[in-house]
């Protein structure tokens, strides 16, 4: 994640129109402190940020801190009308924490090798 206030962008190229319904988010992480993490999907097009949808979610660390906890989630969000150049973007940064970590929410890169799974979204069909 970076320090905590520091927000990470994954950013995908689209290639079509999403219908609005429900995006399938899921975001394993290692979590190394306790901390609070906004998340949004926006569509970027045109120069435009729009933001699709945005949660929150408080995250503790598990038993074992470099093992990632699972998570997953739907969120509904509105239709994307595709332009050649848009993107969908995958938005998170740490709102606070009680611990002295750096880094206390990290998305688990390392798939099943740190108990978890790889982050992904799957768009409304």
């Amino acid at each position: 994640m970076g320090p905590v206030g520091t927000q990470q962008d994954a950013a995908f190229a689209l290639r079509a129109s999403v219908p609005a319904g429900s995006y399938h988010v899921i975001c394993d992480a290692v979590v190394t402190a306790p901390v609070d993490v906004n998340f949004a999907l926006i569509w970027r097009g045109a120069g435009v940020d729009t933001t699709l949808v945005a949660w929150s979610k408080h995250w503790e660390p598990g038993p074992v801190v470099h093992q990632a906890q699972a998570y997953e989630v739907d969120m509904a969000a509105q239709a994307i009308d595709f332009r050649p150049g848009d993107r969908l973007v995958f938005r998170y940064t740490g709102a606070g924490t009680t611990g002295a970590s750096s880094e206390p929410f990290i998305p688990n890169g390392d798939g099943a090798g740190a108990n978890g799974r790889i982050p992904s979204i799957t768009l409304p069909r």
